[in-house]
């Protein structure tokens, strides 16, 4: 068995390829789906599954593009929404095998209604990691707010009392022992007290997560869970629906994307067609020089969730 997390810093974002005795699956990739495909050709693998633990508001997902290029079957934990693909909907308990092991599908609404857990057991049929999602993070919980967002009748205490549920109910019990793979890291807008840490025991976060603690009321979790949480970033519940509805390949948006232009053409488009300029080297260099009315946002760091805030149409045409 091989577990691997393929951590994206400026998301603060981990996916998971987890391979055992030639088959394969990939937990929340991100788009750009080539670095699975290039662990699977390693072994000459078959990528299976593709398991979404929820909707995810801050990326869109790779997994429409995933099960296009390898066959696989996309998953989700109970959910009543409506995908514009083809996926399986899993009940909570079911099992699915994966060469020798086996994953379980533990449904833990709060952080969104579908979000869902996946319990990894091992070749002997022992249990050995929880890929958590947004519902577990190390030293945090995911927030309850975003939901409400995309579906009217929900509220953040509703979704905070569902996690409160989730986590005492389904988690907790758990043993100590228990690797817990969490999507998201610092620096994500997901939560708001992560560690710098990507992975860690479910014992050590039972002791040390003041989620996790086990003599707070459930008055006293909501309360905590949804206090000093930021304002969302505008773009997530556009995320939301692209990841239920889907969207155009990578390869299509690439494609389109990548052409150069001369400088007359550049030039006309950027008078022409309404094209914002976005400026992607360094902040020092962008201040010696720049495109008139063009915005720096520079490639390194924080790029993907800089551009997603600061331009909030997802069909803005960019130069």
């Amino acid at each position: 068995m091989k577990v691997e997390q393929i951590y994206t810093g400026c998301l603060a974002q981990g996916a998971y390829y987890i391979e055992s005795n030639g088959e394969a699956v990939v937990i929340d990739p991100l788009r750009e789906i080539t670095p699975y495909l290039e662990r699977a050709a390693v072994t000459n693998a078959k990528i299976k599954y593709v398991f979404e633990t929820h909707f995810h508001a801050d990326f869109v997902s790779g997994h429409i593009d995933l099960a296009k290029a390898t066959g696989a079957q996309i998953v989700y934990g109970p959910t009543t929404m409506k995908m514009g693909f083809e996926s399986v909907v899993a009940d909570d308990g079911q099992e699915f095998k994966v060469g020798n092991v086996t994953f379980k599908v533990i449904h833990t609404p709060g952080h969104t209604m579908e979000s869902t857990c996946y319990l990894l057991k091992d070749e002997s049929g022992k249990d050995y990691a929880l890929f958590s999602g947004d519902t577990l993070f190390i030293g945090d919980v995911g927030r309850p707010d975003l939901a409400q967002k995309v579906v009217a009748d929900l509220t953040q205490d509703k979704l905070a009392s569902h996690l409160f549920d989730s986590l005492r109910n389904k988690i907790m019990p758990l043993g100590n022992d228990l690797i817990v793979y969490p999507a998201h890291g610092a620096g994500s807008a997901c939560g708001k007290n992560m560690s710098k840490e990507t992975f860690d025991t479910l014992g050590h976060q039972k002791e040390t997560n003041y989620a996790l603690r086990a003599d707070m009321t459930r008055e006293e979790f909501i309360k905590e869970v949804i206090t000093g949480l930021m304002p969302p970033p505008a773009y997530f519940p556009k995320n939301v629906m692209m990841n239920i509805q889907g969207y155009d390949s990578i390869k299509e948006v690439l494609e389109r994307g990548t052409q150069a232009l001369s400088t007359e053409a550049f030039e006309a488009a950027a008078n022409e067609t309404g094209a914002l300029i976005l400026d992607t080297r360094k902040a020092q260099d962008f201040a010696k020089g720049f495109v008139p009315n063009s915005i720096n946002i520079g490639i390194d760091g924080n790029f993907a969730p800089w551009v997603g805030a600061l331009i909030p149409d997802i069909k803005q045409e960019i130069l």
